[in-house]
């Protein structure tokens, strides 16, 4: 992230983008707290947001951004360093997300100023392309140059094995010794596209570990990760990430070495099947351009109601 973004100005009366710490960053926080959909204390969100930035992948490529005129915060956003591959060269990717404006005056003009500042920055010190993205109960996005990645969110149903219980399928917890088998089946499977982000290890801990806080500070009952894994020897040839609330799970991740993806479907048989006399949840989330588990039927999709935009810089 320093690379990008390491020089930042202060003072002076007309807005200035600066490295959000101390005082600054506790403001952002607590205006990020309270417009975030999951409902969290002002304790448990601090602690999430303590322990996130303490992973090996948060310490080096995260850091908060705001947009400040004196005292005055008028907007903010998380600014983090991707590396990615585009036509089978790898560029360098600034990405930004969480921009929320602090101002009720012009709020929408601050969070575009702060968006072009940190893109100028960036586009300066050596980045290829810009993305934002938004999450849902966040500001929506528009900014100039951006333009809009579609995605669909789906609704999945599974069938039933036909022996009427788990599929004969080792299921076991994920742990760091299969994160690295996990970079691999992505890899794989990005390898036909012309543009896909590099996750290296830290990065696919970290994604993980984001969602296990969340889970762990949410009110105790409310929600749940399952990260569960298919083996082949001792390695892992399938995964899955779930973030259960009630009766809807999340499918955040999979992946599988199988192109059909049936050991994933094998997996989310055997997770229903644990519990057999519970009403079967329903099951949404983003799946992969052309990947479906043959177990698996799309009941339904709409657009996402979290948003992409991409901007190239060279």
């Amino acid at each position: 992230m320093q690379g990008f973004l390491g020089m930042t100005r202060a003072g002076g009366s007309t807005p200035v983008l600066v490295l959000a710490e101390g005082a600054v960053l506790r403001c952002i926080l607590e205006t990020e707290r309270r417009v975030a959909p999951e409902g969290l204390s002002r304790r448990a969100f601090q602690t999430m947001h303590e322990a996130q930035s303490k992973t090996l992948w948060g310490t080096r490529h995260e850091r908060w951004y705001a947009l400040v005129d004196g005292n005055e915060v008028l907007a903010s956003a998380m600014a983090c360093d991707l590396i990615a591959t585009l036509g089978g060269r790898s560029i360098r990717v600034l990405g930004i997300g969480s921009v929320c404006s602090h101002s009720a005056r012009a709020a929408d003009s601050h969070t575009r100023a702060l968006v072009a500042q940190l893109v100028d920055v960036a586009e300066r010190t050596g980045a290829d392309l810009a993305l934002l993205w938004s999450t849902p109960g966040s500001e929506p996005l528009v900014s100039e140059g951006f333009e809009s990645i579609p995605m669909l969110d789906v609704e999945l149903t599974v069938s039933h094995s036909v022996r009427h219980g788990a599929p004969m399928t080792l299921v076991r917890s994920g742990e760091d010794r299969d994160l690295a088998a996990i970079v691999a089946m992505g890899a794989v499977r990005a390898g036909p596209f012309r543009f896909h982000p590099d996750r290296d290890v830290d990065y696919v801990k970290y994604v993980i570990t984001k969602k296990r806080l969340l889970a762990g500070v949410a009110p105790r009952g409310t929600r749940e990760v399952q990260f569960v894994i298919a083996e082949e020897g001792i390695t892992a040839a399938a995964y899955v990430v779930l973030s259960i609330a009630g009766g809807t799970w999340i499918l955040e991740e999979c992946g599988d070495r199988d192109p059909s993806g049936a050991r994933v479907g094998a997996l989310l048989q055997a997770l229903i099947a644990r519990e057999p006399a519970e009403q079967r949840p329903v099951i949404r989330g983003w799946l992969p351009s052309g990947f479906l588990p043959p177990q698996a039927t799309i009941l339904s999709s709409r657009p996402s109601p979290e948003t992409l935009l991409v901007r190239p810089l060279t």
